[in-house]
């Protein structure tokens, strides 16, 4: 392995965090109204789990192109994948207020507490 290709793969991993809000081109910024996005971003735990596990192996072998598929893999999600995906994903509909999205889910118990009223 390259150690200046590591160093600077290092470093393009942080920076690519800085510029995270203006590669997110969705309208919505919560997952949970965003399906496609829902399920790439659970792949993206998966990756970097992986490359915490093989950040502690030797760099010999099959860690090594794990390890550069993995990384591939870090930048494209957020180089290549968040950008389509905010442009081609329909959102869920958002609800008008936080709390009419919550009294939807909790029912009318909820609802009387939220109002005041003791019944």
């Amino acid at each position: 392995p390259n150690k200046l290709a590591g160093v600077i793969a290092l470093f393009s991993a942080i920076a690519v965090l800085f510029v995270l809000p203006w590669l997110d081109t969705s309208r919505v910024r919560s997952a949970k109204f965003r399906p496609i996005y829902r399920q790439f971003f659970w792949i993206f735990v998966v990756v970097c789990v992986g490359l915490g596990y093989l950040g502690s192996q030797p760099a010999e072998g099959g860690f090594v192109i794990a390890s550069r598929i993995l990384t591939a893999y870090y930048f494209i999600h957020f180089l290549v994948i968040l950008p389509v995906i905010g442009l081609i994903e329909r959102p869920k509909p958002l609800p008008n207020s936080i709390s009419e999205s919550v009294l939807q889910k909790s029912g009318a118990a909820a609802a009387a507490t939220a109002t005041g009223s003791e019944g």
